[in-house]
């Protein structure tokens, strides 16, 4: 089933876009990302109405990446699909990693998009609303990176435990 789908984006959007396909998801490249999902979404052979699930990813200063997973879902079709996408990650005193966003495709995008950035710093251009969602607005840091050092207090109070 798959492969269905990887044929309709390389028709649609050209082979060039296709990055890597296998048994169990796409990757495409990033700053496409919207560009792929709108036609998931619209296309109708595909019809993709829900995105289920989208999770960030640190692969870790040794590997210098990031990712963004999105696990799609047609309700009407039943089928499932995973895209991926991924992208260098900012080492310190650069700028936080720029992904766009989905939100205008998926409502249910904004809270994962605003989860993502909460807790590993990913940026997702265009957000409506794109602010903390889970830590307080002064939290320093992103604490699914795997490089986090925790702090030992936060206004008084005692973090590590």
């Amino acid at each position: 089933m798959i492969q269905k789908f990887t044929n309709i984006i390389a028709q649609s959007l050209g082979e060039e876009i296709i990055l890597q396909s296998d048994q169990q998801s796409i990757t495409v490249p990033t700053e496409r990302i919207a560009e792929v999902c709108t036609l998931l979404h619209t296309h109708e052979e595909c019809y993709f109405d829900m995105l289920s699930c989208l999770t960030g990813l640190d692969n870790g200063v040794e590997k210098g990446t990031m990712e963004v997973v999105y696990n799609l879902y047609s309700i009407p079709y039943e089928n499932s699909l995973m895209l991926k996408i991924v992208f260098p990650r900012n080492q310190e005193n650069e700028a936080l990693p720029q992904v766009p966003t989905v939100s205008h495709i998926w409502k249910t995008a904004d809270w994962h998009e605003r989860e993502a950035f909460d807790l590993l710093g990913i940026t997702f251009t265009n957000h409506p609303d794109l602010r903390r969602i889970l830590l307080p607005e002064d939290w320093v840091g992103y604490p699914l990176r795997k490089d986090y050092e925790a702090q030992e207090y936060y206004h008084g109070i005692q973090v590590k435990y």
